[in-house]
Protein backbone atom coordinates (compact mmCIF):
# COMPACT_ATOMS: atom_id res chain seq x y z
CA UNK A 1 0.00 0.00 0.00
CA UNK A 2 1.95 3.29 -0.75
CA UNK A 3 1.45 5.78 1.41
CA UNK A 4 0.68 9.38 -0.11
CA UNK A 5 4.17 11.56 0.89
CA UNK A 6 1.75 14.35 2.15
CA UNK A 7 2.76 17.62 4.01
CA UNK A 8 2.48 15.42 7.58
CA UNK A 9 5.55 13.28 6.93
CA UNK A 10 7.46 13.06 10.27
CA UNK A 11 10.53 10.72 9.25
CA UNK A 12 11.53 9.88 5.58
CA UNK A 13 13.55 7.05 4.36
CA UNK A 14 14.67 7.22 0.97
CA UNK A 15 16.92 4.13 -0.59
CA UNK A 16 18.56 3.01 2.69
CA UNK A 17 21.34 0.49 2.61
CA UNK A 18 23.58 -1.04 5.14
CA UNK A 19 26.03 -3.55 5.31
CA UNK A 20 27.10 -5.66 8.28
CA UNK A 21 30.51 -6.65 6.31
CA UNK A 22 28.98 -8.97 3.96
CA UNK A 23 25.51 -8.97 5.21
CA UNK A 24 23.11 -6.55 3.42
CA UNK A 25 20.95 -6.12 6.16
CA UNK A 26 18.77 -3.12 4.63
CA UNK A 27 17.72 -3.35 0.61
CA UNK A 28 17.02 0.21 -1.15
CA UNK A 29 14.42 0.71 2.05
CA UNK A 30 11.77 3.74 0.90
CA UNK A 31 9.24 4.14 3.91
CA UNK A 32 7.50 7.29 5.18
CA UNK A 33 5.72 7.78 8.55
CA UNK A 34 3.41 10.25 8.83
CA UNK A 35 2.76 12.14 12.46
CA UNK A 36 0.15 10.53 14.60
CA UNK A 37 1.01 7.21 12.80
CA UNK A 38 1.85 4.00 14.34
CA UNK A 39 3.83 1.71 12.04
CA UNK A 40 4.24 -1.77 13.52
CA UNK A 41 7.56 -3.67 11.62
CA UNK A 42 7.07 -7.51 11.62
CA UNK A 43 9.11 -10.22 9.60
CA UNK A 44 11.15 -13.38 10.59
CA UNK A 45 14.58 -12.76 12.82
CA UNK A 46 17.22 -11.48 10.82
CA UNK A 47 15.32 -9.55 8.28
CA UNK A 48 16.68 -5.97 9.36
CA UNK A 49 13.81 -5.23 11.27
CA UNK A 50 15.78 -3.59 14.21
CA UNK A 51 18.53 -2.20 12.45
CA UNK A 52 16.11 -0.02 10.59
CA UNK A 53 14.80 1.03 13.69
CA UNK A 54 18.43 2.03 14.94
CA UNK A 55 18.83 3.79 11.57
CA UNK A 56 16.50 6.36 12.57
CA UNK A 57 18.23 7.79 15.25
CA UNK A 58 21.21 6.94 14.29
CA UNK A 59 22.33 4.09 16.80
CA UNK A 60 23.25 2.51 12.99
CA UNK A 61 25.00 4.65 10.52
CA UNK A 62 23.62 3.89 7.13
CA UNK A 63 25.96 3.19 3.95
CA UNK A 64 23.83 5.14 1.89
CA UNK A 65 20.31 7.05 0.57
CA UNK A 66 18.36 9.34 3.21
CA UNK A 67 16.56 9.77 6.25
CA UNK A 68 15.11 12.95 7.21
CA UNK A 69 13.16 13.28 10.63
CA UNK A 70 10.81 16.27 10.76
CA UNK A 71 12.45 18.26 7.63
CA UNK A 72 15.92 17.95 8.74
CA UNK A 73 18.52 15.02 7.08
CA UNK A 74 20.08 12.80 10.06
CA UNK A 75 23.39 14.99 11.40
CA UNK A 76 26.24 13.42 11.74
CA UNK A 77 27.41 13.69 15.15
CA UNK A 78 28.10 16.36 18.05
CA UNK A 79 25.42 18.73 19.40
CA UNK A 80 22.69 18.63 16.20
CA UNK A 81 23.01 14.61 16.88
CA UNK A 82 21.98 14.66 20.64
CA UNK A 83 19.02 17.15 19.98
CA UNK A 84 17.45 15.17 17.30
CA UNK A 85 18.20 11.87 19.69
CA UNK A 86 15.50 14.13 22.22
CA UNK A 87 13.30 14.37 19.46
CA UNK A 88 13.27 10.53 18.83
CA UNK A 89 12.35 8.58 22.02
CA UNK A 90 13.72 5.05 22.04
CA UNK A 91 13.10 2.27 23.62
CA UNK A 92 14.72 -0.94 23.84
CA UNK A 93 14.60 -4.38 24.55
CA UNK A 94 17.05 -3.97 27.19
CA UNK A 95 15.62 -1.38 29.49
CA UNK A 96 18.84 0.62 29.17
CA UNK A 97 17.92 2.49 33.25
CA UNK A 98 20.75 3.42 35.32
CA UNK A 99 21.11 1.13 37.54
CA UNK A 100 22.91 3.33 40.66
CA UNK A 101 19.91 6.33 39.91
CA UNK A 102 16.63 5.94 41.25
CA UNK A 103 13.34 5.91 39.13
CA UNK A 104 12.63 9.26 39.51
CA UNK A 105 16.18 10.60 39.26
CA UNK A 106 16.03 8.06 35.91
CA UNK A 107 13.19 10.49 34.05
CA UNK A 108 14.55 13.25 35.60
CA UNK A 109 17.96 13.52 34.04
CA UNK A 110 17.60 14.07 30.22
CA UNK A 111 15.16 16.47 31.23
CA UNK A 112 17.63 18.73 32.94
CA UNK A 113 20.83 17.95 30.90
CA UNK A 114 19.17 17.91 27.60
CA UNK A 115 16.30 20.03 27.52
CA UNK A 116 18.17 22.51 30.17
CA UNK A 117 15.04 22.15 32.77
CA UNK A 118 14.94 22.82 36.22
CA UNK A 119 14.71 20.44 38.57
CA UNK A 120 11.38 20.85 40.11
CA UNK A 121 9.77 21.47 37.03
CA UNK A 122 11.40 18.04 35.57
CA UNK A 123 10.30 16.65 38.52
CA UNK A 124 6.89 17.07 38.41
CA UNK A 125 6.97 16.57 34.59
CA UNK A 126 8.56 13.14 36.00
CA UNK A 127 6.03 12.12 38.25
CA UNK A 128 2.87 12.77 35.68
CA UNK A 129 4.28 10.28 33.45
CA UNK A 130 5.52 7.75 36.17
CA UNK A 131 1.42 7.99 37.05
CA UNK A 132 0.86 7.52 33.13
CA UNK A 133 2.59 4.56 32.37
CA UNK A 134 1.32 2.91 36.12
CA UNK A 135 4.33 3.23 37.93
CA UNK A 136 3.98 6.45 40.10
CA UNK A 137 4.31 4.06 43.76
CA UNK A 138 7.82 3.02 42.82
CA UNK A 139 9.44 6.82 41.92
CA UNK A 140 11.74 6.23 45.01
CA UNK A 141 13.07 2.90 43.86
CA UNK A 142 15.78 1.52 42.08
CA UNK A 143 15.21 -0.42 39.08
CA UNK A 144 16.93 -3.57 40.48
CA UNK A 145 13.84 -3.30 42.89
CA UNK A 146 11.21 -3.41 40.03
CA UNK A 147 9.96 -6.09 38.04
CA UNK A 148 11.12 -6.46 34.39
CA UNK A 149 7.03 -4.81 33.28
CA UNK A 150 7.66 -2.01 35.36
CA UNK A 151 11.11 -1.34 34.59
CA UNK A 152 10.32 -1.24 30.86
CA UNK A 153 7.42 1.03 31.40
CA UNK A 154 9.92 3.55 33.33
CA UNK A 155 11.70 3.09 30.30
CA UNK A 156 8.66 4.48 28.23
CA UNK A 157 8.17 7.06 30.66
CA UNK A 158 12.12 8.32 30.32
CA UNK A 159 11.56 8.68 26.44
CA UNK A 160 7.89 10.39 27.06
CA UNK A 161 9.97 13.08 29.30
CA UNK A 162 11.38 14.51 26.45
CA UNK A 163 8.47 14.96 24.69
CA UNK A 164 9.26 13.07 21.23
CA UNK A 165 7.44 13.63 18.22
CA UNK A 166 8.32 10.44 17.70
CA UNK A 167 9.00 7.17 19.38
CA UNK A 168 10.50 4.04 18.37
CA UNK A 169 10.18 0.98 20.36
CA UNK A 170 12.64 -2.20 19.05
CA UNK A 171 10.84 -5.39 20.18
CA UNK A 172 10.22 -3.76 23.75
CA UNK A 173 8.63 -6.94 25.25
CA UNK A 174 10.66 -9.81 24.25
CA UNK A 175 13.18 -9.52 27.27
CA UNK A 176 9.85 -9.96 29.25
CA UNK A 177 8.09 -12.89 31.32
CA UNK A 178 4.46 -13.19 29.58
CA UNK A 179 3.05 -11.91 32.55
CA UNK A 180 4.37 -8.76 31.91
CA UNK A 181 4.06 -8.43 28.26
CA UNK A 182 0.48 -6.77 28.37
CA UNK A 183 1.67 -4.14 30.55
CA UNK A 184 3.70 -2.49 28.54
CA UNK A 185 1.50 -3.33 25.66
CA UNK A 186 -1.50 -1.40 27.31
CA UNK A 187 0.83 1.60 27.97
CA UNK A 188 1.92 1.76 24.35
CA UNK A 189 -1.68 0.75 23.14
CA UNK A 190 -2.83 3.98 25.24
CA UNK A 191 0.09 6.10 23.84
CA UNK A 192 -1.51 5.04 20.22
CA UNK A 193 -4.62 6.25 21.12
CA UNK A 194 -2.86 9.48 22.64
CA UNK A 195 -1.67 9.95 19.01
CA UNK A 196 1.64 9.59 19.39
CA UNK A 197 3.74 8.67 16.31
CA UNK A 198 4.90 5.34 17.06
CA UNK A 199 7.46 2.69 15.06
CA UNK A 200 7.25 -0.54 17.16
CA UNK A 201 9.08 -3.54 15.99
CA UNK A 202 7.50 -6.37 17.45
CA UNK A 203 6.29 -9.82 17.60
CA UNK A 204 3.33 -9.21 19.11
CA UNK A 205 0.61 -9.74 16.57
CA UNK A 206 -2.42 -9.17 18.47
CA UNK A 207 -0.64 -5.56 19.01
CA UNK A 208 -0.03 -5.51 15.13
CA UNK A 209 -3.73 -6.06 14.77
CA UNK A 210 -5.17 -3.32 17.06
CA UNK A 211 -2.91 -0.56 17.48
CA UNK A 212 -1.30 -0.22 13.93
CA UNK A 213 -2.79 2.32 11.07
CA UNK A 214 -0.08 0.55 8.92
CA UNK A 215 1.81 -2.82 9.26
CA UNK A 216 5.23 -3.52 6.93
CA UNK A 217 6.61 -6.78 6.77
CA UNK A 218 9.91 -7.02 6.18
CA UNK A 219 12.34 -10.17 5.21
CA UNK A 220 15.83 -10.41 3.45
CA UNK A 221 16.64 -6.81 4.52
CA UNK A 222 13.89 -5.58 2.19
CA UNK A 223 10.30 -4.01 2.77
CA UNK A 224 8.07 -6.90 0.81
CA UNK A 225 4.26 -4.95 1.67
CA UNK A 226 3.26 -2.47 3.60
CA UNK A 227 -0.80 -2.66 4.80
CA UNK A 228 -3.41 -1.83 7.06
CA UNK A 229 -3.45 -4.67 9.57
CA UNK A 230 -6.88 -5.20 8.09
CA UNK A 231 -5.00 -5.92 4.44
CA UNK A 232 -2.11 -7.72 5.59
CA UNK A 233 -3.65 -10.18 8.55
CA UNK A 234 -6.97 -11.14 6.43
CA UNK A 235 -5.08 -11.22 2.65
CA UNK A 236 -1.13 -10.87 2.87
CA UNK A 237 -0.03 -10.35 -1.30
CA UNK A 238 3.32 -11.89 -1.16
CA UNK A 239 4.19 -15.45 -0.78
CA UNK A 240 6.74 -14.68 1.97
CA UNK A 241 4.45 -13.05 3.74
CA UNK A 242 1.15 -15.49 3.81
CA UNK A 243 4.27 -18.32 4.83
CA UNK A 244 5.17 -16.19 7.63
CA UNK A 245 1.84 -15.39 8.75
CA UNK A 246 1.19 -19.60 8.58
CA UNK A 247 4.45 -20.44 10.62
CA UNK A 248 3.37 -18.03 13.83
CA UNK A 249 -0.12 -17.39 13.64
CA UNK A 250 -0.76 -21.78 13.83
CA UNK A 251 1.83 -23.08 16.14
Amino acid sequence: MPVPDGGDALVVLEDVDKHFGALHVLRSIDLTIHRGEVVVVIGPSGSGKSTLCRAVNRLETIDSGRIVVDGRPLPAEGRELAALRADVGMVFQSFNLFAHKTVLDNVTLGQIKVRKKDRKTAERRARTLLERVGVATQADKYPAQLSGGQQQRVAIARALAMDPKVMLFDEPTSALDPEMINEVLEVMQQLARDGMTMVVVTHEMGFARSAADRVVFMADGRIVEQATPEEFFGNPRSERARDFLSKILHH
